[in-house]
């Protein structure tokens, strides 16, 4: 038995982009149409959407299935929260609201093992083949290829960002413009002139150090986005699609009574990625 190694982390260390969907909605099926698409990795919630640890466990091993990762948003601050969505062996955890670098290293210390960090070790679960892969094996594979995604959405975290991104052990910087735009008052201005100069101060970060910088999807095209230095691009969510196919289907309706709501029409549909 292998202990399966991960897409992006390859294609990351190849000089390659990957391509990322999120997923508010918790049907594991919808996970295997991202792998059959050619997706490399979903985004998984158990923050903001009422998600359990089983059906996480179902949706990740679903991934598996078409060789794609996971990455499972956390609840942030919570030792077990950090580590179950690794030990139900999804690839990697996002976490949210870190605005120090003290708190970039407790993530690190919770969920890397020695020398990396202080994890308690289990093997127990379907990460370690449930106690068939060779402990120094699963200790070594859990620190080279599965990853930790850090958010960073207030100014306090943009002011340190510099400190958080010199910490050792985590890979990625996502920047959360629409949770960074709220706290500056503009709440859903996420093009204004000081959001994008956050995000940019956040990308230059993360090359400073070493680190892969995720964006969420924007005007941008894909390439750009990859040239101006971006490595892990969310192209979108399942709620923003499905909503807009709906949408579509009613537009074209011939019956009046049939179209959507003049609030649909006129309201822009806003993907649900802070």
């Amino acid at each position: 038995m292998k202990l399966r190694e991960s897409r992006v982390l390859k294609r990351l260390r190849a000089g390659k982009a990957s391509t990322c969907m999120k997923l508010n909605l918790s049907d594991p099926r919808i996970v295997e149409i991202c792998g059959l698409c050619g997706m490399d990795v979903v985004w998984l919630c158990s923050e903001h959407v009422p998600n359990d640890w089983l059906n996480l466990e179902n949706q990740i091993r679903a991934a598996k299935l078409h060789d794609l990762d996971t990455i499972v948003r956390v609840g942030s601050g919570g030792y077990s929260d950090y580590i179950k969505p690794f030990e139900a062996d999804a690839t990697g955890i996002m976490v949210p609201h870190v605005d120090t670098a003290d708190q970039a290293r407790e993530v690190v210390d919770s969920t890397r093992f020695y020398p990396l960090g202080r994890r308690s070790l289990d093997g127990g679960n379907a990460d370690g083949l449930f106690t068939q892969a060779p402990v120094k094996d699963y200790i070594r594979h859990c620190n080279q290829e599965r990853f930790i995604i850090l958010q960073i959405e207030s100014p306090e975290a943009v002011e340190n960002i510099d400190e958080i991104a010199s910490i050792g052990g985590f890979d990625i910087l996502l920047f959360g413009p629409a949770d960074y735009s709220h706290q500056l008052g503009i709440t859903g201005e996420t093009d204004a002139p000081e959001v994008i100069k956050a995000q940019e101060t956040v990308l230059e970060a993360s090359m400073k150090h070493g680190k892969f910088a995720m964006v969420t999807a924007s005007s941008k095209s894909f390439d750009s986005l990859v040239e101006d230095g971006y490595s892990i691009i969310n192209l979108g969510a399942d709620v923003l699609g499905l909503t807009q196919y709906t949408k579509e289907l009613l537009n074209h309706s011939e019956s009046e009574d049939r179209k959507p709501p003049e609030v649909l029409k006129e309201n822009t549909v806003r993907s649900p990625l802070t």
